[in-house]
């Protein structure tokens, strides 16, 4: 059983030559090592790049990529794709069954209840199709969890049943940033430029350094309070997963940074609402 696109045109290319008009400059540029990264799932005409920078940071020999997205409150189940593949512009991407199996066994063993992911959700699926164009031999790990601390956990879980299983694995944690403007129900700094700032210096700015800082404590609380991300839990799982893979202490970066204003601007005209969006690389 193969999982079909369910996001409508316009979310990402459908067709191979397109995707590689997007991805080609990061595909003959990869140098890749990261365990785990942080990219953002908005449509590719805004954050396509961004995601493409982070993903082509991943280890260059992975054979699983894990995505782990969001849009799940605190103490969701975990929700996983059950098909045997994904299907993108590129051809089917296999989904790991085995993996999948050991992995939510440990959840259950933990305490971490699951689900089957049947849901139209972007935080996924949009970034399959680069996940296949740098990684064409390699399998899917599909799921989506709560903005909660035990995401963190989850993550490490993932990681011990990826190295069981002899698996060269990889994570993606996919979150946008600050959601800004009346569209959102999220405005306190009012409207302009300076409410365009003020997401870039201060509210995504708080939320990418509690990231690189390590702090899943501040990640969470900055997500919830704060309004800067709408995944949490897939930034958390991203974290605990690269904490658990770490064999050296390298720092984790900021790769890219913009938002949707930005790309609309440049475009000829600014945006009354806005995302932010960020590649991260997880050390």
């Amino acid at each position: 059983m193969v999982r079909k696109m369910k996001l409508p045109a316009g979310w990402y290319p459908r067709s191979a030559e397109a995707v590689e008009g997007y991805l080609g400059d990061f595909a003959a540029a990869r140098r890749g090592s990261a365990q785990a990264v942080i990219a953002p799932h908005a449509g590719w005409f805004f954050s396509g790049r961004v995601a493409g920078s982070a993903l082509a940071a991943l280890r260059e020999d992975a054979d699983i990529v894990v995505v782990s997205g969001g849009h799940l409150p605190p103490g969701h189940p975990a929700l996983f794709a059950e098909e045997d593949a994904a299907c993108t512009p590129l051809g089917e991407l296999p989904i790991d069954s085995e993996l999948r199996s050991l992995v939510k066994d440990k959840f259950l063993r933990a305490g971490i209840s699951c689900g089957s992911d049947n849901y139209t959700d972007n935080t996924v699926e949009v970034l399959l199709p680069a996940v296949h164009r740098f990684f064409p031999g390699a399998s899917l790990l599909w799921l989506r969890l709560g903005a909660d601390i035990r995401a963190v956990e989850a993550g490490a879980l993932i990681c011990r049943a990826a190295s069981e299983l002899g698996r060269r694995a990889a994570l993606a944690g996919s979150t946008d940033l600050t959601h800004y403007g009346p569209a959102y129900g999220f405005c306190p700094k009012g409207r302009g430029k300076a409410a365009l700032d003020w997401v870039k210096t201060v509210n995504d700015r708080r939320f990418i350094e509690a990231v690189l800082s390590g702090d899943a404590d501040a990640v969470l609380e900055r997500a919830l309070t704060e309004h800067s991300a709408c995944s949490a839990g897939a930034v958390l799982c991203a974290m605990g997963f690269a904490a658990e893979a770490r064999h050296s202490p390298t720092a984790s970066r900021l790769l890219a940074y913009t938002t949707s204003a930005d790309i609309q601007d440049d475009r000829g005209g600014a945006a009354d609402a806005f995302v932010g969006y960020a590649a991260i690389e997880l050390a």
